[in-house]
């Protein structure tokens, strides 16, 4: 399933090879899958596509996870925190709540209960 099109990232970063957008759709992906697992379906729910893209975008921009340099008397210092495969907090928000996940540490989860998860509740022995 593609999250993005090679021509939608290419807006974002016009000089993208097609290496590059495989890697990055594909790391995109994979982490995406980690929040998520296999709940994402074909057509994909509303918002993941735009957190797709800002982590895929991201990913390209800032591969090494810098987030300042200095050559002689300039630094530069970068504005975003998040650097690399990560996604942020809003963004974890944003994708649960595309595919019916809680969004966060409530205990109401409106999964349904064949994919809900089955907490095991410590006993002493």
């Amino acid at each position: 399933m593609a999250l993005f099109s090679a021509a939608e990232l290419r807006v974002l970063l016009p000089r993208l090879t097609d290496a590059q957008y495989d890697l990055a759709h594909e790391l995109t992906e994979d982490a995406i899958r980690g929040e998520v697992g296999d709940r994402l379906t074909d057509p994909m729910p509303p918002g993941v596509k735009s957190v797709a893209v800002a982590v895929a975008a991201r990913v390209l921009a800032n591969p090494q996870g810098v987030r300042s340099e200095q050559a002689g008397g300039m630094l530069v210092t970068y504005a975003d925190t998040q650097t690399g495969v990560v996604l942020s907090d809003d963004e974890r928000r944003r994708l649960r709540r595309a595919v019916g996940l809680s969004g966060g540490a409530s205990m109401l989860d409106i999964a349904p209960a064949d994919v809900a998860p089955h907490p095991t509740v410590w006993r002493p022995t």
